[in-house]
């Protein structure tokens, strides 16, 4: 009768571990699936970036170092395969050159009616809404699971089994940390 109890707190102790473990297991396995939904949805940009360009390239001959620009970051972006922090910054230079690829475009009427590049155009803003969704995701997975792997008790767990934080993946506009010039003079 008096071994019961140390058997059972073992058996409860062993419990909540597994329970932990499995806790975070499942926490690594939602935030590398949300990552895979970012990499399609990049891909997915990087598969639109060379028709746009064409479309530019047919108007606007003459904004080659523009062109280039944009070729250059798409190159790097998608065969860039770091951490979430290194293909970020890979990410905003990308996001960069096709705003300014996008403000090329602005000054010439004839492009922006045409019909080729205005889908394009549509499809890429669905696209970045689309990665702007998968990011959220991913991000919020890696909220959790670096939550659990910080609090007591399960960080315990957590340590024991060399469970380590992930990384966020923010990718921000340039334009997005810009301060806006607001003048009312004349």
């Amino acid at each position: 009768m008096v071994w019961q109890i140390p058997v059972g707190i073992l058996v409860a102790i062993l419990l909540w571990a597994a329970l932990n473990y499995n806790a975070l297991v499942r926490g690594r396995q939602h935030v590398r699936e949300s990552w895979a939904d970012i990499d399609t949805e990049l891909k997915r940009r990087y598969d639109l970036i060379p028709n746009l360009v064409a479309a530019v390239k047919g108007y606007a001959a003459h904004e080659r170092e523009t062109l280039e620009a944009v070729t250059t970051a798409r190159e790097r972006a998608r065969n860039s395969h770091g951490s979430p922090g290194k293909q970020a910054a890979d990410e905003k230079n990308l996001v960069a050159g096709l705003q300014k690829l996008l403000a090329v475009a602005e000054a010439y009427p004839d492009l922006k009616a045409n019909a080729n590049f205005l889908a394009l155009q549509q499809e890429l803003t669905n696209t970045e809404d689309r990665i702007q969704a998968a990011r959220r995701f991913y991000n919020g997975n890696v909220r959790d699971l670096n939550t659990r792997i910080e609090v007591f008790p399960s960080n315990v767990i957590a340590s024991l089994f060399r469970f380590r934080p992930e990384e966020f993946f923010e990718v921000e506009s340039a334009v997005i940390r810009q301060v806006v010039d607001v003048s009312f003079g004349g």
